[in-house]
């Protein structure tokens, strides 16, 4: 089964502002930027995560946004189901209804095979995403390491 772009694009909004100290606002643009996403798609995406109460939005000069919950709150398997508009790893009915379908055993199999893959995601939570979070902050270029990296850099550049 593969995830849909939107689905992977709202993971990595939700890490990266599980990596942020509670109530830190960010940006769209900082996130588009360190994950190089276009902004465009990142603005739906948070649209549809506030909708559903898992990021809290505020527009205007001071404005950005942060979790409206914990990340130990926020499982991976409900946050993929509500992310996904169809989880259906197999459409037997499209584009054409299969001449097998009544008889066939296999929509069974891959829907079984599915709710094991979301029963796996069930067992994590975005806060369980983050157990190397000094080194994902490294890779995105936040945190101190990198304020360190960026003075040693702008410094070689002036």
């Amino acid at each position: 089964m593969q995830l849909t772009r939107y689905t992977d694009y709202s993971l990595r909004v939700l890490i990266y502002l599980a990596l942020q100290e509670e109530g830190t606002r960010v940006t769209v643009s900082e996130i588009s930027e360190h994950f190089d996403i276009p902004k465009n798609h990142l603005v739906k995406v948070v649209h549809h995560l506030g909708k559903l109460d898992y990021i809290n939005t505020t527009r205007g000069k001071n404005g950005g946004i942060c979790l409206a919950k914990k990340p130990e709150e926020m499982g991976v398997g409900d946050i993929i189901r509500k992310m996904e508009h169809n989880l259906k790893i197999v459409d037997c009915q499209s584009p054409s209804a299969c001449p097998i379908l009544p008889i066939c055993l296999l929509p069974s199999i891959l829907s079984r095979a599915g709710d094991a893959f979301l029963n796996v995601l069930d067992q994590y939570t975005i806060a369980g995403l983050l157990s190397q979070s000094g080194q994902l902050k490294s890779l995105l270029g936040t945190g101190e390491m990198s304020d360190k990296y960026q003075q040693i850099k702008t410094r070689s550049i002036d």
